[in-house]
């Protein structure tokens, strides 16, 4: 059989959660399988890092236009020679229309139940585009079963439409003295800088930590997002500058040290599909502090601990306090972390797509 993969959210430079996800499905996929055939569209030429041509997989560029899934990739699919056999999207959005089956990944739906966190260009993009792939789908990927119950819920699809497939992380790279960025003792957030993240809560949350809590240092890691200049604001406005460290996208190879060296990694989002940071930081043995909310809480367990609901900045506070004073099962934190791995993942895509082209 031949598969066709729209791979564009895996063929960036400095790749962040929904990047990460597609760039290790797409390398696990191709090593797994040695039955299939692979083709991959992308609208530019693959980075270095991608998986290199062989007699398996193969590249079709098509060049970057306006609505490139709505009528550029439908148009490439319908004239292919060999046409795929079955289309999987690394994204929200697949082909708008394709003479094949289709499988599409959705790794949330913040868009819908948080809004007012997105631009308004990008919501209504979000919102129409992955209703119309959603139902154009015959099968949808998704990355925990929080998320799964979500689209079920806010798409009637069935159950037995939706396969999980947890991120993973290289548990390898989590051990114990690697250097980090950062000197000294440190509280850590990594991801991306987004309303959804609440990270104008953390930051207020701190302020209002007792003087020796503050001796550990706020490092807020990531890249610049969306709707972030207010939190800069606050920063300033609280006379911060001194004690947050803003550090902007942290190259991969830098990550491990960063997460070992941390004090505590603090996700105290609205909302998350997955969260691979935290299980980074299980595997590396730093505790975590996350809010009991989406999926947090089934990647979690009782293995770290919990900012409780409304997740403002005097839960957030609190959480920190028990979080710093309190002991945590490293080990039992690890053995969680082990439960995910990219290659399962990969392994429960290709039953998925196996299933679709029998």
């Amino acid at each position: 059989m031949i598969i066709g993969i729209d791979a564009n959210e895996a063929n960036v430079i400095n790749r962040v959660g929904s990047n990460q996800y597609a760039f290790n499905i797409l390398l696990r996929l191709v090593k797994l399988d040695k039955q299939n055939q692979y083709v991959v569209y992308l609208k530019h030429q693959p980075v270095d890092d991608l998986p290199k041509p062989n007699d398996q997989l193969s590249y079709q560029v098509i060049k970057s236009t306006p609505f490139w899934t709505q009528w550029r990739l439908p148009l490439a699919l319908y004239f292919s020679k060999p046409r795929p056999d079955l289309f999987f999207t690394l994204g929200h959005y697949g082909p708008k229309f394709a003479p094949m089956p289709t499988l599409i990944t959705i790794l949330d739906i913040a868009f819908l139940l948080f809004p007012k966190t997105f631009l308004k260009k990008d919501l209504f993009k979000l919102k129409h585009w992955t209703k119309n792939s959603v139902k154009k789908a015959s099968h949808i990927i998704t990355i925990s079963k929080a998320t799964k119950r979500d689209i079920q819920k806010h798409y009637q699809v069935p159950e037995d439409k939706i396969t999980v497939a947890y991120p993973g992380i290289d548990h390898q790279r989590f051990k114990p003295s690697k250097k980090s960025l950062i000197s000294g003792d440190y509280l850590l957030y990594l991801g991306t800088l987004q309303p959804r993240k609440n990270l104008e809560n953390l930051v207020t949350a701190y302020s209002k930590l007792p003087e020796k809590y503050q001796a550990n240092k706020l490092v807020i890691a990531g890249k610049k997002g969306w709707l972030f200049k207010p939190l800069f604001q606050l920063v300033k406005k609280l006379k911060l500058e001194g004690k947050i460290i803003f550090t902007d996208y942290v190259k991969d190879q830098d990550i491990p040290g960063l997460i070992q060296k941390a004090k505590l990694l603090i996700l105290p989002s609205y909302y998350e599909g997955f969260g691979i940071p935290v299980v980074q930081a299980m595997a590396a043995g730093t505790p975590v502090l996350v809010s009991k909310n989406s999926s947090l809480k089934e990647i979690v367990k009782s293995h770290g601990f919990y900012i409780k609901q409304p997740f403002k900045a005097r839960q957030v506070k609190q959480g920190i306090i028990q979080a710093l004073t309190s002991r945590s099962d490293i080990n039992a934190a690890q053995n969680q972390a082990n439960q995910f791995s990219w290659d399962r993942s990969a392994k429960n895509i290709l039953e998925a797509i196996n299933e679709l082209t029998i």
